[in-house]
């Protein structure tokens, strides 16, 4: 049976964690986050009652990390007799002491009491859990594993390692569960003393350690140099920046160590040599890539992102003419503008066939109709417009439909949804949600239309009604991609109001192979300023859609646009950042001092 199944069919088993200290408390309140039934056994009634007290005073702040926009909190228990806290548990977690014989004593005595398909995990920071259940049968052994919490809810990272023995599924479903409860899981590939984490943060230390023994440096610049250096959001990562330097200048620099120290080049050097460098792998220099695939990450890969213009310190004066379409390389984070001296640019998207990018611009005053639809080559080049000024109001998101050369996308004051050719021909209303010649219904930002996406299987469009700002009151519609025969923009019947109540959605993504709906909300936290989706497969009960709603990452400042790629959402806010979304993993792209809208990958 696996831990997923066990779930399903015993929702009333718990999770027992065993150890109310520091983590222990802090396990024990990750899984009542994500709705699980949780036992807390620890032999000293003082440390239940202070993990009771920090979970009743806390619990929020970790239940706004669960993808789940209202979870129920789960039902906590305390114990000072293991055996009764074990009792039926599918998932055991040990947080007991970092002494290997004693967790060697508490895994054979809890073996005795739980089921057979019970779980056994331990939190161990420094052993590995195979030394700790040297005596529990092999096939026990099957569902044993190390899953290391580092400080959550501040620090959500996890590691999950096998003890040698585990069972792969059981391992894939442990990430699974993480996910569900909020917390960033990494699976150690193999068994290693440390983990990941701590074999890095080891030779840091050592390295440090060094540096001061030697009297190189102080604290003080060691630690300012390490923020400089390491911790802007800019700043690239460990892999990235050796393929950044070139990995053959990385083994350079670390051969003079190793010449200097007297140190052993197996598995650095020699292993770079080896594998990469010996085989024209030297990182972004070249095509055939370094630590990672080319394909994943080559230079050549682009994001075009759009900057308002309000941010970098700009005078407002200067603010409408201070649009820009940016060129931003998802792993180096550089940015290059492309086009410059746009109006408030707010959606773009890209037609990889006709090789033309395609954006909106809400124009001077956004109380007048002035806003506007241009187009580009892919480098910037050959600006048109497509749409004059006194077209639209406030045009918003944009995307292309590349089959057949069709562009959708919102307008914002003029409370309707748009369609014309890849030249601006044939210009259509869709949808009108209210009057023009109507001024109560203008000033009423329930009618606003902001977000659109497509679905071309089911030939519907998407789109966002984001209410007035913070309000609580954004909507999320659907209807046909054609006007039906006989009704107008004004009067169709087939619009339908799938999502209400919330925060402040504002633009859409739609993935046909999956049927999820993706949008990104501006509104209050702790449910705006996040990443969302819903699953909108086989038939919806439009009653309970609501409840279906996951929160994949929070925390945004004031997200807009939004991109599918297999790797994840990547998203941009209004704070200037790009970020990537993958599982739980929410990643600064690039950051600078302007104020990120549209969004688009060729």
């Amino acid at each position: 049976m696996t831990l997923h199944k066990a779930h399903i069919h015993y929702p009333s088993r718990p999770v027992t964690v065993l150890g109310a200290g520091i983590l222990g408390r802090r396990i024990a309140a990750v899984f009542l986050a994500g709705s699980y039934t949780v036992h807390l056994f620890d032999p000293n009634q003082n440390a239940l009652s202070a993990a009771e007290s920090f979970i009743k005073s806390s619990g929020e702040a970790f239940t706004v990390l669960t993808p789940l926009p209202h979870p129920d909190r789960g039902r906590l228990s305390l114990f000072s007799d293991m055996k009764t806290a074990v009792e039926n548990a599918w998932l055991v977690m040990e947080a007991t002491p970092e002494q290997l014989p004693f967790k060697i004593k508490v895994f054979e005595e809890v073996d005795r009491y739980v089921p057979g398909d019970c779980i056994l995990a331990s939190n161990s920071s420094s052993f590995k859990s195979r030394l700790m259940v040297p005596g529990l049968s092999e096939e026990r052994k099957k569902r044993v594993m190390n899953v290391h919490f580092m400080m959550p809810p501040e620090m959500r990272p996890v590691e999950v390692m096998t003890c040698g023995s585990t069972e792969e599924e059981v391992m894939h479903e442990m990430m699974e569960l993480l996910e569900k409860c909020g917390m960033c899981p990494f699976m150690v590939r193999r068994e290693s003393t440390g983990f990941v984490f701590g074999r890095s943060w080891a030779a840091i230390k050592r390295e440090i350690l060094s540096i001061l023994a030697e009297g190189v440096s102080t604290p003080d610049d060691i630690d300012l140099l390490w923020k400089e250096v390491f911790q802007r959001p800019t700043s690239g990562q460990p892999c990235q920046l050796m393929d950044q330097v070139g990995l053959d200048t990385v083994a350079a620099i670390e051969e003079n160590y190793i010449q200097e120290r007297g140190l052993v080049g197996d598995k650095t050097v020699d292993w770079l040599r080896e594998n990469y460098i010996n085989k024209g792998r030297l990182g972004d220099k070249c095509e055939s890539g370094g630590l990672y695939p080319a394909e994943q990450g080559s230079m050549s890969e682009k994001l075009y992102v759009l900057d308002v213009g309000t941010g970098d310190n700009n005078a407002l004066r200067d603010a409408r003419t201070a649009g820009r379409v940016l060129a931003v390389s998802p792993k180096s984070g550089k940015r290059t503008t492309l086009v410059s001296g746009l109006s408030y640019p707010d959606g773009i998207d890209v037609s990889p066939s006709y090789g033309r990018m395609f954006w909106t611009s809400m124009g001077h005053a956004l109380s007048a109709c002035d806003g506007s639809v241009q187009s580009a080559k892919l480098d910037g080049s050959d600006v048109h417009t497509l749409l004059k000024p006194g077209t639209v109001y406030t045009p918003k998101q944009l995307i292309v439909d590349d089959v057949d050369r069709k562009l959708y996308f919102c307008d914002r004051e003029g409370m309707s949804v748009h369609r014309c050719n890849f030249d601006g021909t044939d210009h259509q209303i869709l949808i009108q949600t209210g009057s023009l010649k109507v001024p109560s219904e203008r000033k009423d930002m329930m009618r606003f239309c902001v977000g659109v996406a497509l679905d071309r299987g089911t030939r519907r469009i998407y789109w966002t009604q984001k209410g007035p700002s913070k309000s609580g009151k954004g909507r999320i519609f659907r209807a046909g991609i054609d006007i039906p025969a006989g009704q107008t923009a004004n009067n169709r019947t087939d619009v339908e109001c799938l999502l209400e109540g919330r925060p402040e959605p504002i633009d859409l993504e739609y993935d046909m192979q999956t049927q999820m709906l993706y949008w990104t909300d501006r509104g209050e936290h702790p449910m705006g300023c996040s990443l969302n989706r819903v699953d909108l497969s086989g038939d919806i009960d439009k009653e309970t859609l609501g409840e279906k709603v996951e929160i994949l990452a929070r925390q945004f400042h004031e997200p807009i646009g939004l991109k599918l790629t297999k790797n994840g959402v990547y998203v941009t806010d209004l704070g200037g950042c790009v970020y990537l979304v993958s599982g739980t993993k929410k990643t600064v792209v690039t950051q600078g001092e302007g104020c990120f809208s549209g969004l688009a990958i060729p």
